[in-house]
């Protein structure tokens, strides 16, 4: 075997080496479990919907894994709450006051359109006059549950699939869910007598919330969001994900 051989053999081994570390390292960081009431564009079946990718690769470089599982949106926080699981991906701000379990990590992870969706696309999209329409929505969105307190006909669902059905069956005139994972769903479906209001009825920040035993954690991803928002990745991995279902619905 001549030498020449020999060097390639040694690089080879060495390379083949370096990516088994790599994948073990990776394998070996501590895994954190949190609750994700996202739907596609922002979290999807197979891991590369915008957040799985934004919030994975954050997590990642405060050294964690990030798994994400879907609950029931109240059942989730009271979960997340009592550390059955480790948090939950994607809530307004202010939960830590109803929830002292549960630490916010202070960097937006992303900004939410609440939005209602019906088969009339010239209803008003106004909060005054949606509560005086029959109306349903996700149980456990709170801000849905606050603005529409006190209104006569709320109904609940428990998934979004549920909450459209409602809508399609026409036992209410309005549903309320989130601007582009309502395009998204509508869109996989090819449902084309349904219609996003316009404008959003709010828009709000989202942040993470890690249970208070990961409080640690929390400023390690806060800056690693920073870090992806300045490399450009975020806004980059945004264009692709979430605003090519404005450009694919107007076709």
């Amino acid at each position: 075997m001549t030498i020449v051989r020999l060097i390639a053999i040694a690089i080879a081994t060495a390379a083949v080496l370096l990516l088994m570390s790599g994948t073990v390292r990776a394998a070996e960081l501590p895994l954190l479990v949190l609750n994700d009431a996202n739907e596609p564009p922002y979290t999807t079946a197979d891991g590369t919907g915008f957040l799985d990718i934004v919030a994975g690769e954050a997590f990642r470089r405060a050294g964690v894994r990030l798994e994400l599982v879907k609950l029931p949106a109240e059942r989730a926080l009271m979960n997340a709450n009592s550390g059955f699981e480790d948090g939950d991906l994607t809530r307004i701000a202010g939960l830590d006051a109803q929830y002292p379990n549960l630490v916010r990590v202070p960097e937006v992870l992303i900004e939410w359109n609440f939005t209602a969706f019906g088969k009339d696309s010239e209803l008003p999209a106004q909060w005054e006059l949606i509560r005086l329409r029959p109306v349903a929505h996700i149980r456990g969105w709170k801000i849905y549950e606050r603005e529409l307190a006190g209104a006569g006909h709320v109904l609940t669902a428990e998934d979004p699939g549920q909450l459209f059905r409602q809508l399609n069956l026409d036992r209410v005139e309005v549903a309320l869910y989130e601007r582009w994972m309502g395009k998204s769903l509508l869109a996989r479906h090819g449902v084309r007598d349904m219609h996003a209001l316009e404008p959003p009825l709010a828009r709000r920040e989202m942040f993470i919330y890690l249970n208070r035993r990961h409080a640690a954690l929390v400023p390690a991803i806060a800056e690693a969001l920073r870090a992806i928002k300045a490399e450009g990745l975020y806004d980059r991995l945004y264009r692709e994900k979430v605003l090519q279902l404005e450009q694919s619905s107007s076709k």
